[in-house]
């Protein structure tokens, strides 16, 4: 290798907050509508009638820690 050659630096991109904020906030959205339909939906704020979607998030629930019964 020649003396005085340098090696290729790699730049890292700089992404704007301006292009970042709706992507959070649509990751926010999405992730509090996991959490209503993981944990909240049961009893009277129920968006769905029935217990099938208990049912099926019920280990779920318990793994993050909600109760259930």
């Amino acid at each position: 290798m020649a003396q005085g050659a340098s090696l290729p630096v790699a730049s890292v991109p700089v992404v704007p907050v301006r292009e970042l904020v709706p992507w959070a906030v649509f990751a926010g959205v999405i992730l509090l509508a996991l959490l209503y339909l993981v944990g909240l939906d049961q009893g009277a704020t129920s968006v769905f009638s029935g217990s099938m979607l208990h049912e099926f998030v019920h280990d779920g629930r318990h793994l993050l820690g909600f109760p259930c019964h």
